[in-house]
């Protein structure tokens, strides 16, 4: 689990290097309104509610969803932030390969 977590943090970390992305609830929903994500990573504490909303908003966008395996802050530190992050949602992946995240 661990070596997976690492390899999906060095991806993560390529995307916010090379490509664009969006942290937290609020700019997640507005780039699903705006149809213009293509992965969205929610942290494994995220709150159930908050976590509904999210799917519902990206199922609409035809967006996928993946679970993050680690906490809140650990998506923020993957992400070379100093705090804490409930969800990411990437709208261009850069020299990142994702393509094993959305199937």
């Amino acid at each position: 689990m661990s070596q997976s977590l690492e390899i999906l943090n060095s991806r993560i970390a390529l995307v916010t290097k090379s490509g664009k992305y969006c942290l937290g609830i609020k700019e997640t929903l507005k780039t699903l309104r705006a149809g213009h994500g293509l992965l969205v990573l929610i942290a494994s504490n995220c709150p159930t509610l908050r976590k509904i909303e999210i799917e519902y908003m990206a199922h609409l966008a035809d967006t996928p969803v993946e679970v993050y395996p680690g906490s809140t802050r650990e998506l923020g530190t993957a992400c070379g932030k100093l705090f804490n992050a409930c969800c990411m949602c990437i709208t261009n992946a850069g020299d990142a390969d994702l393509s094993d995240l959305t199937q």
